[in-house]
């Protein structure tokens, strides 16, 4: 069958619209996410759309099929899911599990109950009224996350909590629709309730979680071996597409393996990637599956803006946003008395409240589903799923004013709620690039004098050996900025490159170095040229081989000669710094600059972390 061109004409126009948009939002400063919406609505079917009859040639400049683009923005958010679950463990879920099923669950109860109530003032039934309450009682995940991670508060109290309670939505997603339903068939047998349809109803929960654990069996059993086998491929130069090949299958896999068995995408994308955080190949998966996630989640925001009605706005637009106001400001206050209650301080209590009053995407599952069994009102549901969407247009300024509040001063209770997992620590106080003997040997230096560190290495056997024990080791070339920047080089207080490979060893100097000025960055040299060559690159310290070698051979000679030892560590001593500033002199002049200016950087922040 011939394929045309114009069947891809609105994935053309949405790459496009990515390659304009994003740049000039980073440009202006604002926040990708309100770029991506305001792409959805000036591109959609009443944007520039409803001018295609006078000026024709702007339909190759529209998305006229937002279809094309739904299954997509599905994979966005299930792989903004997967990357949340790479951050978490077990354990740290553990910990979380007060605030998931305690804030989380009383959220989406409270919530459902005022909104259902006001519905009910305003004259709806009760059945209709519990399906509008339990729709906007949920938010925005594939929003809120992504902003709360440019303004850098996922590691936060606010970030924790933020994440527990919609973590706590997604699974309540399947037992709303089950309990819509239910509501349905009461409603049609005139308010008795045939115990079979009760029956079949919540069977349709076994299969759930049988698929889900299911999924967690097989996640634990696969997938370590699957991506060892593809790092071993890798390493002989045949895996690098491999490696991204084998993130996509894991998250699109355990989608739809979700999917199946009546549970979201996102969900299964979430378990397989707490799976995979318990690997040493965590840190890779990031990286390869960074582009993808960013790509898709456009996809997502500009379907949001797609579903836009500009003329039923324009129609009536105290109605629509003064519902999404009205919305916004009930679940602000149900949410802030609630975190109140479970230990937030005020401040991040009202940030959390913000973020999370919106609606979600969701809601317009809960409304579709209602809309099909009959219980909820196509006209008032369609308005009140447009306001849904006023209301996510608004996370990202939410955001950023519960931001500012938050920092306006220090906040007047605990910052860290009941049951909340205690704050991530820095990913290490030192990053070990390479864990052959000579990365092992500092590693355990290192873990001796109760120094945190992880390592990276592209030998999977090297990794998998050093975890067995006990180091935190992860799979992952270190010579790519992404991956630095995956494992906290922008707050970590040292850099140890230990590989015996001169031109790696530069690679990873030269990346390192043009992330932070002030890192203190030690380099394994080959000889006396590399020596000079890695100052040039800007280095604290080289450590060549052959000269250590030497000052290793004199020292044991001198001490077995019966010189006292505290003359021969001082000779070696002077004797080191005598070579460090013969390579410091043999560099050019800029190369001396840059070393210089890196050393005073380190000093400082060195003596910053002391104090």
């Amino acid at each position: 069958m011939q394929t045309h061109g114009g069947d891809y004409k609105d994935l053309v126009v949405f790459l496009a619209a990515a390659g304009v948009m994003v740049p000039l939002v980073n440009r202006l400063k604002i926040s990708p996410v309100l770029g991506f919406l305001a792409a959805g609505v000036v591109l959609g079917p009443d944007g520039l759309a409803r001018f295609a009859d006078r000026l024709p040639w702007l339909s190759y400049f529209t998305i006229s099929d937002p279809g094309q683009l739904a299954q997509l923005s599905e994979l966005g958010v299930a792989f903004l899911l997967f990357m949340i679950g790479l951050e978490l463990s077990w354990e740290r879920l553990r910990a979380l599990r007060r605030l998931v099923f305690g804030l989380g669950l009383m959220q989406v109860a409270a919530c459902t109950l005022v909104l259902a109530g006001l519905f009910m003032l305003l004259g709806q039934s009760l059945v209709s009224a519990a399906v509008l309450g339990m729709g906007l009682a949920l938010s925005s995940t594939a929003v809120v996350m992504p902003v709360l991670a440019e303004g850098g508060r996922l590691k936060t109290s606010v970030g924790r909590s933020t994440f527990a309670v919609l973590l706590a939505q997604d699974l309540a997603v399947a037992p709303i629709l089950i309990t819509v339903s239910v509501m349905a068939a009461l409603a049609q047998g005139g308010g008795t309730l045939d115990p079979a349809v009760l029956g079949r109803a919540l069977f349709t929960l076994v299969p759930a979680a049988m698929g889900l654990g299911l999924l967690v069996l097989l996640g634990r059993v696969v997938l370590r071996p699957m991506f060892r086998s593809v790092a071993r491929a890798r390493k002989a130069a045949q895996g690098g597409e491999l490696f991204v090949a084998a993130s996509l299958l894991v998250v699109v896999g355990a989608g739809l393996a979700a999917q199946s068995v009546g549970l979201s995408m996102s969900i299964g994308a979430l378990v397989a990637g707490v799976l995979l955080a318990e690997t040493e190949f965590r840190r890779e998966v990031e990286v390869s599956i960074e582009p993808f996630k960013g790509l898709l989640l456009g996809v997502f925001f500009v379907g949001v803006g797609l579903g836009l009605d500009l003329g039923a706005v324009a129609a009536d637009p105290v109605l629509l946003f003064g519902l999404a106001l009205a919305v916004t400001v009930v679940k602000t206050g149900v949410i802030f008395a609630l975190a109140r209650l479970w230990g937030m301080g005020a401040r991040p209590a009202l940030e959390t409240a913000l973020v999370l009053a919106p609606a979600g995407e969701f809601a317009f599952v809960v409304f579709a589903t209602g809309m099909v069994e009959g219980i909820a009102p196509p006209a008032l549901t369609s308005t009140v799923a447009l306001s849904a969407t006023l209301s996510i247009f608004s996370i990202p300024l939410l955001a950023l004013l519960g931001q500012r509040l938050s920092r306006t001063k220090a906040p007047d209770r605990p910052t860290t709620p009941e049951g909340a997992a205690p704050p991530e620590q820095a990913d290490g106080a030192v990053i070990v690039v390479g864990f052959g003997r000579v990365g092992r040997l500092i590693g355990e230096l290192l873990k001796a004098h109760d120094q945190p560190f992880i390592a990276l290495d592209t030998d999977a056997a090297a990794v998998a050996a050093g975890r067995r024990d006990g180091f935190d080791v992860f799979y992952g070339d270190a010579g790519r900025p992404e991956m630095l920047s995956h494992c906290g080089v922008q707050t970590t207080r040292a850099l140890i490159v230990t590989m015996d490979a001169p031109g790696k060893v530069d690679e990873v100097v030269t990346a390192a170095r043009a992330l932070r000025e002030d890192l203190i960055l030690i380099a394994r040299a080959r000889d006396d040229q590399h020596a000079a060559r890695l100052y040039a690159l800007g280095v604290t310290d080289a450590v060549p081989e052959t000269t250590e070698a030497s000052l290793q051979l004199a020292e044991n000679t001198l001490v077995d000669l019966g010189v006292p030892m505290g003359r021969v560590l001082v000779s070696i001593h002077e004797k080191r710094e005598q070579f460090r500033k013969a390579f410091q002199a043999a560099m050019p002049a800029g190369g001396r600059s840059r070393t210089t200016r890196a050393l005073r950087m380190s000093q400082i922040n060195t003596a910053k972390l002391e104090s």
